[in-house]
């Protein structure tokens, strides 16, 4: 399959992704990049905050690199940790 599409547009047309499930892809890599800024602004390294949330510092990681997709549960307790809170706003009107 590799070189089979040129480009990632090309390949993610493919995948037939509706626009709420884009709106969930994208979501998720928001909250993931605000909570490294987040970590960061703190001075905090990945282990420091798996250390501070009592998880490994290779789950850490692989939220960080987006290799898996954290729960709410588990995105809601690494912001706690960092002096953060998840919050629902309205969507906006186009």
């Amino acid at each position: 399959m590799k070189g089979s599409f040129e480009t990632w547009e090309n390949f993610r047309k493919t995948l037939n992704i509706t626009p709420e499930e884009e709106a969930v892809i994208q979501l998720e890599k928001e909250l993931i990049e605000a909570t490294i800024k987040a970590r960061e602004e703190a001075k905090m390294s990945q282990r420091d905050l798996a250390e501070k949330a009592g998880m490994k510092q290779s789950a850490i990681a692989r939220i960080e690199k987006m290799k898996v997709s954290p729960s709410v549960d588990t995105l809601n307790h690494l912001l706690f940790q960092l002096g953060y809170r998840l919050k629902v706003v309205p969507l906006s009107k186009k």
